[in-house]
């Protein structure tokens, strides 16, 4: 068993977490369960899945995914020298497990974080193109070495110190909820990224963590960078066309056929144009947005 305590936030979520427990094969120590008073079976389930696996479950009101995650993080009395950062529709693949239970006993103590490949899935199809593969997330570090930096939106995982390493193997993106809720999730999304925008874009003078921090640097920073002095600089509307043009033509998202044109359309052109449809209401109305709390 490895020295890990793996943190998960919920919220109405009993179709995807038992696969995302279960993905472990029991190499962990413990689970930590951090609920926002989830109205399904998520309690339920946990109860039943403490039978036979250590879960510790919590509640605690949302406020943000990064108030809510580094409040589990902080009190929750992790105890082992790993934690690790999952989302409830994430699962380990066969392959990371051996890896995660191989590799951790023996890592170096120069090295902090250790950082995952992410596949999505998107109505049971692998979402290979488009630049959605590999996504490099730090999301294994050491106890107290990382926190979560406190943004609305395009939360990452930062380190206070220490180098990082990549696993070879991947976590799978797989939720089991249907396009309904995949379109309202996104909904949600678009005003939490407005206001991101309106705090952090507008804002010119505050400093980026993930950006500015040499520490780390990588693939989620680089994205960041562009996306606020890149994308956010093109003419708005037209920005939400390109995109999806340069995630569909020009990094063969095509190749993800019929799931991938359905998944590239809606992430890549029909949620940016929200987005930009949001932030032309505000400047046009002077509307600041307020943080939407927890998904419903």
């Amino acid at each position: 068993m490895v020295d890990l305590t793996v943190v998960i936030l919920t919220k109405n979520e009993e179709y995807n977490l038992r696969k995302c427990i279960e993905s472990f094969k029991g190499i962990v120590k413990r689970f930590v369960i951090v609920d926002s008073y989830s109205n399904d079976g998520t309690k339920v389930l946990c109860e039943e899945l403490s039978k036979t696996v250590n879960i510790s479950f919590y509640e605690n009101r949302f406020i943000d995914y990064a108030t809510q995650l580094n409040w589990g993080l902080s009190n929750t009395d992790i105890n082992t020298k790993w934690s690790m950062r999952m989302d409830a529709d994430e699962e380990l693949t066969l392959e990371l497990v051996d890896e995660i239970e191989n590799k951790l006993p023996l890592m170096e103590e120069r090295i902090k974080g250790i950082v995952l490949k992410r596949r999505v899935y998107f109505m049971g199809r692998w979402i290979k193109h488009g630049g959605k593969y590999p996504e490099l997330l730090l999301r294994i570090f050491r106890t107290g070495f990382a926190a979560c930096e406190q943004k609305i939106m395009d939360e990452h995982m930062i380190l206070s110190e220490g180098d990082t390493t990549v696993f070879k193997y991947d976590i799978i993106d797989n939720n089991n909820k249907d396009l309904e809720w995949w379109t309202h999730k996104h909904n949600w999304y678009s005003n939490r990224e407005v206001l991101d925008y309106q705090q952090k874009v507008l804002n010119k003078n505050e400093l980026d963590q993930l950006v500015d921090d040499n520490l780390n640097k990588g693939q989620a920073a680089k994205k960041r960078f562009i996306k606020n002095n890149g994308y956010y600089k093109l003419p708005l509307f037209l920005r939400a066309h390109i995109y999806f043009i340069y995630r569909y033509y020009f990094r063969f998202g095509f190749l993800d056929g019929k799931e991938g044109k359905i998944y590239h359309f809606l992430q890549a052109y029909w949620y940016r144009f929200l987005v930009d449809a949001k932030i032309y209401e505000c400047e046009k109305m002077g509307i600041m947005y307020k943080n939407p709390g927890a998904l419903k």
